[in-house]
């Protein structure tokens, strides 16, 4: 019951975008914006994860924005403020190291070589730049673009540029590891 609720909370947070577009025209944004922090909340509660707790905190933000402008843009910028978050926890780890990767990697290595702590956090590195480069795009496209063209970007094409990313670094690793005589790399990002 349990995983099927996180299973739920999770789509729902994916489709998201979506169901924002579907709802633009038939919902004040007002109440698409209190939906946004209900979702949030529900998700920061369900998996006890500091990261879902600030997303809630910066929806409750745009939520504000939007009961006081009366402007659906402010429900629009939820996928900034995930990247944004996402850029800030990713970000810190490089700082105050194990990186987010590392972590992950441990999770099926524990003991992983000094190369693969060093490739886990050149990954780590490359999702933030990740997170800037799509959330700049979430910015622009929620301020510059059409509903349509939002709900694309946001609910489709930045998925399936993520999904790249995450093929391209597993292909990158297989490589690594295959040249290293298999371990360097570990099972280094997970994602």
């Amino acid at each position: 019951m349990r995983k099927a609720a996180a299973g739920a909370l999770l789509v729902l947070t994916l489709l998201y975008p979506l169901g924002i577009f579907a709802a633009l025209d038939h919902v004040a944004p007002q109440w698409l914006a209190g939906a946004l922090v209900l979702l949030a909340l529900v998700r920061a509660v369900g998996t006890r994860q500091g990261f879902w707790y600030l997303v809630a905190a910066g929806a409750g933000v745009l939520a504000l924005a939007s009961w006081w402008l009366g402007d659906a843009r402010a429900v629009k910028l939820y996928p900034v403020l995930v990247n944004a978050v996402l850029l800030v926890v990713f970000g810190w780890s490089l700082r105050c190291p194990p990186s987010v990767v590392e972590r992950l990697a441990r999770l099926q290595t524990p003991d992983l070589p000094a190369a693969a702590v060093a490739y886990t956090a050149r990954v780590t590195a490359l999702w933030c730049g990740f997170f800037v480069l799509n959330g700049a795009a979430a910015v622009y496209t929620a301020l510059y673009c059409s509903d349509a063209i939002w709900a694309l970007y946001n609910g489709l094409l930045a998925y399936v540029a993520m999904g790249g990313l995450m093929a391209g670094e597993w292909l990158v690793r297989q490589h690594v590891q295959r040249r290293q005589g298999g371990h360097p790399a570990g099972s280094a990002a997970n994602e």
